[in-house]
């Protein structure tokens, strides 16, 4: 019988199945951080039981982290109480925590595939919805809630009813100036913020075949801002390749044996989706967005809609019908997150302002994914280029995609940002968040108003 690639990785995974129930689904990896894993240890504590598999969970404080002076200590109570009993947690069960002078730290969705923790074929949890990154490597990666942290904890299980299988296929070659994170709001401003709701995609088709590995993570990891359980893409010779000698893969002939599992992961050329959605590259143009959910997107160049049940979210961020975006002014750049702070995203930004000058209304902060993008900046003379086009790079961590650390924008500020949600409050009180990609940020940095960058690239 013909399966999907999703089918396959779950079958291998199901322990048992409840009787008109969920599955009792084995998990391979479980990324935990400070603000939904206090809760889990304090349950395990007060059950009077251990981790179950502690070489299976693997740490890191991102979300409340400042991203200044990381060597001192954190002066925000909460974010440092949080971060303290994540370490005390984690010494307390022999788990491998990344902390902050650790020179792996990192924002969890990047250190987890730079240090080859992430492989295709496994099944991936962590508390934080943007869990779906890891789905880029062929694997079945979701966020879960912090009682469900506390199960896998405690039984390295979790039981999960089997979602329904989305196949979106995109297929050409990509137009100038648009990149995989104008790809993904697209397909998410087609579908609306609900369109994938019970779904778990597949993205098929040339288009991500010809991406890198760093763009396929920014595609899968905005899965869940169209209701999707997740997204995967299939592993290729891309894949392998990326994963090849990195800290926690398999290493020396092993290496070789892990490929040849990896290849057999893959959906059968006449297995059955539930829904399937085809989509032209050359229709894809830099998207922006307009409102308060990433579905709320546009054309960089085209008008604010006017559809019915949008009139408070326009006027939280103070549009109107019919008006551009293109050309509006902002004050406020922020290129970091789960979604785009890779090294591949900083070098695409060094390439567009490399010997010019950010516009003076613009405060633009760059934040690395991990102490490993921050040293692949300095290696390759890329922090010199952006600081001297007068970019801020911090140290890593979540920043300025969510109001949890010092990194707000403030009240009524508009700022184009990298991350992967708009809601409202979200980059701090009141502020208004315009998601876009790396390319449309530096843009729109350098002019001091939001711009088209197929203008200058």
């Amino acid at each position: 019988m013909s399966k999907t690639l999703f089918d396959k990785i779950w079958e291998r995974h199901v322990v048992d199945t409840i009787s008109n129930g969920p599955d009792v689904l084995y998990i391979d990896r479980h990324f935990i951080h400070e603000v939904t894993s206090p809760q889990a240890f304090t349950g395990l504590k007060k059950r009077g039981i251990k981790v179950f598999r502690p070489e299976r969970v693997f740490a890191t404080p991102d979300h409340n982290v400042p991203t200044i002076d990381q060597h001192m200590p954190i002066q925000e109570k909460l974010s440092r109480l949080q971060v303290e009993r994540l370490t005390e947690n984690c010494r307390e069960h022999g788990i491998q925590l990344f902390h902050l002078n650790h020179e792996h730290h990192g924002i969890v969705h990047i250190i987890g595939p730079e240090l080859g923790i992430t492989q295709p074929g496994q099944t991936i949890v962590c508390g934080d919805s943007h869990t779906a990154t890891h789905g880029a490597f062929g694997t079945i990666a979701f966020g879960i809630g912090t009682s469900e942290v506390e199960m896998v904890l405690a039984s390295q299980c979790l039981l999960q009813y089997k979602p329904k299988k989305m196949k979106i296929n995109v297929e050409g070659e990509l137009g100038k100036g648009v990149v995989s994170k104008d790809v993904i709001l697209y397909i998410i401003a087609r579908l609306g913020a609900g369109g994938g709701t019970g779904y778990f995609v597949e993205y098929a088709g040339s288009t991500f075949r010809n991406m890198s590995m760093e763009a396929r993570m920014t595609v899968c990891n905005m899965s869940i801002e169209m209701g999707a359980r997740g997204g995967l893409i299939a592993p290729d010779e891309k894949t392998f390749e990326y994963l090849k000698g990195r800290k926690y893969g398999p290493q020396d002939t092993g290496y070789d044996e892990a490929v040849k599992r990896w290849k057999e992961l893959y959906t059968d050329p006449d297995a059955v989706f539930d829904a399937v959605l085809e989509i032209k590259a050359e229709d894809i143009p830099p998207m922006l967005t307009y409102g308060t959910n990433p579905g709320m997107g546009i054309p960089v160049d085209q008008p604010v809609p006017g559809r019915a049940g949008e009139e408070k979210a326009l006027d939280y961020m103070g549009l109107k019908q019919g008006e551009l975006l293109l050309d509006m002014p902002v004050n406020y750049v922020f290129i970091g997150s789960c979604t785009n702070a890779r090294i591949e995203d900083f070098r695409a930004v060094a390439d567009i302002v490399r010997g010019k000058q950010k516009a003076d209304n613009i405060r633009a902060y760059l934040i690395p994914g991990s102490k490993l993008v921050e040293k692949q900046i300095d290696d390759e003379g890329l922090r010199e280029v952006l600081e001297d086009a007068g970019f801020e790079i911090r140290q890593p961590g979540c920043s300025a995609c969510l109001g949890m650390n010092e990194d707000k924008v403030p009240r009524g500020e508009y700022c184009v940002s990298t991350s992967n949600r708009n809601f409202e409050g979200r980059q701090g009180p009141e502020s208004r968040t315009i998601l876009a990609s790396p390319l449309t940020a530096a843009a729109t940095a350098l002019s001091g108003k939001i711009t088209d960058v197929r203008h200058l690239v």
